[in-house]
């Protein structure tokens, strides 16, 4: 049996001692160990005279990491970077960066706890942090500026896939709940000349907002509102899309939000659900690792269609299809009833 070849024992050993490798990508992360070897290779000693560190130390590291494919040791202690180690260049399309970054950091001591949140159903970060997520973030901007650029980077992979894959030319105004700095929301009225739109999100976020919407074009077709969204939201639009939002919340946080949005919408007003759908069956799923992820985080969860279902009927609304994207994204389309 040669190295790639895993007996069951070395396959539950490989995702047991999974937080090692962890641990070396959110290190040569935040070393920018990729952007310093973009232009060509380098000694380790060049490195980590640069980095501030250890030559023998990252050498170690570097070597770890170019056996799990990410850089290739050229010469003895010089190291190049691979297509998949490209992957954490900081402005890189489709670039991994941040999310190595917020991955090793604040989610990784987070996810230290999961026996808590299996055991009281409550976020382990708020066990850890002693506050709440979004609170913690607030306090610690360059966290937050990652998180942000993870948010971001992640949506950069489906928006688009999105926008593709449902049609929003029927619709006179799109309000998007918790929309951000307004990624998906420019991507559709850009998309779509007759729309107009409406961003709402927390005012602190409104405060940075409209930059994606500015460089598309489409501001002047856009109001920017900033509330909360368990109080009230934005009244006119025929179409409200909340992409990414509800998975934040448990199940009774939820319903709050969307009987809130139900008051302020009339009878043919369409809610577009932007979310990752548990499938059924053993098979492998992002969505199912992203489940524990926001039960770590923020106590929120995953849901599969059926849960969706009852979700939105319990908060006045009736689920009428499902539209799958090139992504892991889906649409949920409701009604009111």
């Amino acid at each position: 049996m040669n190295e790639t070849e895993q007996s069951p024992p070395q396959h539950l050993l490989r995702l047991i001692t999974g937080y090692w490798v962890t641990q070396l990508i959110h290190v040569v992360a935040r070393l920018e160990i990729a952007d310093r070897l973009a232009a060509a290779p380098r000694a380790c000693d060049a490195l980590a005279a640069e980095c501030g560190v250890r030559a023998r130390e990252l050498h170690r590291v570097l070597r770890a990491l170019a056996a799990e494919g990410l850089f290739t040791e050229v010469a003895p202690g010089t190291f190049a970077v691979t297509s998949l180690g490209e992957l954490l260049q900081k402005n890189r399309p489709g670039s991994l960066h941040a999310r190595a970054i917020v991955s090793g950091g604040k989610d990784y001591a987070a996810w230290g706890a999961l026996l808590h949140s299996v055991q009281t159903g409550q976020p382990a970060f708020d066990q850890v942090y002693r506050e709440d997520h979004f609170t913690w973030l607030q306090r610690h901007p360059t966290m937050a500026a990652a998180f942000h650029e993870t948010m971001a980077q992640f949506a950069a992979h489906y928006y688009r896939a999105v926008v593709d894959a449902f049609d929003f030319g029927r619709f006179r105004c799109v309000v998007d709940i918790g929309g951000g700095h307004g990624q998906l929301l420019a991507l559709i009225l850009a998309r779509h000349p007759s729309i107009r739109g409406i961003l709402f999100d927390a005012p602190h976020v409104i405060a940075g907002a409209g930059g994606p919407l500015r460089e598309a074009g489409v501001a002047s077709r856009c109001e920017l509102i900033g509330g909360d969204f368990f109080v009230s939201v934005p009244t006119g639009g025929d179409a409200y899309v909340m992409s990414h939002i509800l998975h934040d919340w448990d199940d009774e946080s939820a319903a709050r939000l969307l009987q809130t949005l139900r008051r302020a919408v009339v009878a043919g007003t369409r809610l577009l659900i932007v979310e990752k759908i548990i499938p059924p069956g053993d098979g492998p799923s992002l969505a199912k690792l992203m489940d524990i992820h926001m039960l770590v985080l923020t106590g929120g969860l995953e849901r599969t269609e059926g849960e969706f279902r009852e979700l939105l009927t319990r908060a006045g609304f009736r689920l009428e299809r499902v539209t799958p994207t090139a992504s892991f994204m889906n649409v949920l389309e409701s009604v009111v009833v």
